[in-house]
């Protein structure tokens, strides 16, 4: 199960992983692009909002009518306001809103889904380098991402039989990272599909559970 895969990585994952005979599903809030991306992939393609209960139900529902999951990655995730503001002045409303997408609804899908989870499965959650660096600006992102980081870890911990990551791609050409920086030029940022193949290594060498970046994973150096 791919969250957020009607554009970006997780889009660009998805077709990777499809192309390699997985069999998806993949979740989105926008049905009409979700719906090309499944069928681009071949996916089963649950529209939705995953901060909402009823939805992650849906994908219960679906995953226990196919069967165990092997793979779960937690990449839908909300930026927060933009221009992004700093601290002082970020609205907390918005706030909650960040941490319910990026925090809160990863774990009530990872809670959800633990029982069908194939032994030794890889749990994935998309991480950034503002969970690890102060940018200004990305207070309300970053520290997101960086409980999230944490909420891996210690699922890791708990759950010595999965292989539970988080995985930090580093900057990308993506409508929400264009969304972080209005009216600049973003083009030099790496497409996305050329992340893919670091994740993919991660998944096919089974270091143990811990948060790793991209770059490192393409340098072919599998560490945290």
């Amino acid at each position: 199960m791919v969250t957020g895969a009607s554009a970006g990585f997780g889009l660009a994952l998805a077709r990777e992983l499809a192309s390699r005979g997985w069999r998806l599903i993949l979740d989105a809030r926008r049905p009409g692009p979700l719906k090309a991306a499944a069928e681009q992939t071949g996916a089963v393609a649950v529209a939705g909002d995953i901060t909402d209960p009823r939805h992650r139900d849906a994908l219960h529902t679906v995953v226990r009518g196919l069967g165990e999951l092997d793979l779960l990655v937690n990449n839908a995730s909300y930026l927060g306001p933009s221009p992004q503001p700093p601290l002082a002045d970020y609205p907390l409303s918005e706030l909650a809103r960040v941490y319910e997408t990026d925090v809160f609804a990863p774990l009530a899908l990872v809670q959800l889904l633990l029982p069908l989870l194939a032994e030794h499965a890889a749990v994935v959650t998309i991480s950034s380098d503002a969970a690890v660096e102060p940018y200004p600006g990305w207070g309300g992102y970053g520290s997101a991402k960086a409980a999230l980081d944490q909420l891996s870890s210690v699922l890791g911990a708990e759950h010595p039989n999965l292989s539970v990551y988080a995985f930090d791609p580093g900057d990308m050409r993506t409508a929400m990272h264009q969304r972080a920086f209005p009216g600049q030029d973003i083009s030099d940022r790496p497409d996305p599909a050329s992340v893919v193949p670091a994740l993919l290594r991660l998944l096919e060498q089974r270091p143990p559970s811990g948060r790793y970046r991209g770059s490192d994973l393409s340098s072919g150096d599998v560490g945290s």
